[in-house]
């Protein structure tokens, strides 16, 4: 592609890959969800899942992993804007909080319903 540079594109996957690690040394629920996010990746791989539900389950774990990366981008933000205690930020960042909890479940009951019926064929051989 005409004006189309690789090498100054690369800093930019150098910073996104640096904010990855940051959070995977930071913050303990996210090492909690990549680990279930291989569990499922590992079971959705021996449960031979159908093309949709492959497409449904990793769509779901990069939802909750993107916005437990969001939320704790509005953690560190507003940590840095107002350091000292304060009952709106700490709404805002309950708030936050929530919103991953609400994809984690929505995800979760998603997994249970695409992967309940595979482990009943299994146990009811």
């Amino acid at each position: 592609m005409p004006g189309f540079n690789f090498k100054k594109l690369a800093p930019n996957f150098k910073f996104a890959f640096s904010g990855i690690r940051m959070i995977i040394q930071e913050k303990q629920p996210f090492r909690i969800m990549i680990i279930s996010a291989i569990l499922v990746i590992a079971a959705m791989i021996c449960f031979n899942l159908t093309l949709i539900h492959k497409i449904i389950v990793l769509f779901m774990i990069v939802l909750v992993l993107s916005l437990e990366l969001l939320n704790s981008v509005v953690e560190k933000v507003l940590d840095f804007v107002c350091p000292q205690k304060n009952g709106k930020v700490k709404k805002i960042k309950d708030m936050s909080a929530g919103v991953v909890l609400i994809a984690s479940i929505g995800a979760a009951l998603i997994g249970i319903l695409i992967f309940l019926p595979y482990i009943l064929a299994i146990l009811l051989r």
